[in-house]
């Protein structure tokens, strides 16, 4: 009976169309539950904010990007269908995370270095918050959408 159940949830979980608004959500609100808990119950305040702001906001972002591309107006480019599902999700880990970096670079760095902003802890945490975020949320989004687009007949 175990074995059915675990059947029938894997097989409704990859049936469940790909929505983008509901992976953007989502992107958001897990991150930032998530990290803000454990700001809260370990006392540090800067983790708190940063789940709500450049943690959950990076993943959101990314996870709309990502979804938004991956959908490319409703004809997914044919590569990415046919492309193993690691391969792809590495890939595109792997520009989202990098991407993500160099954001986090330009601003803990470059800006307080060449523009008034001065350089402060909250700026220091986007060299980690936005790759990993990034990263995260990629993966997420990718294999989501790759699951939907095998389970529907195409």
């Amino acid at each position: 009976m175990h074995t059915k159940k675990d059947r029938t949830s894997r097989n409704r979980a990859a049936s469940r169309p790909f929505t983008l608004w509901r992976e953007v959500l989502t992107a958001y609100a897990a991150p930032a539950l998530m990290a803000g808990t454990a700001g809260v119950v370990t006392g540090q305040q800067d983790l708190a904010v940063a789940a709500c702001t450049s943690i959950a906001g990076t993943s959101a972002a990314v996870a709309f990007l990502t979804g938004t591309w991956l959908r490319h107006g409703g004809q997914p480019r044919q590569w990415t269908t046919t492309t193993p599902r690691v391969a792809l999700t590495a890939a595109l880990v792997i520009t989202a995370a990098g991407a993500a970096a160099l954001l986090g670079w330009f601003t803990a760095q470059w800006l307080p270095a060449h523009s008034p902003v001065p350089a402060t802890p909250r700026l220091e945490r986007l060299r980690i918050d936005l790759p990993v975020s990034a990263a995260l949320a990629t993966t997420i989004v990718t294999l989501r959408w790759r699951s939907s687009i095998t389970a529907s007949p195409a």
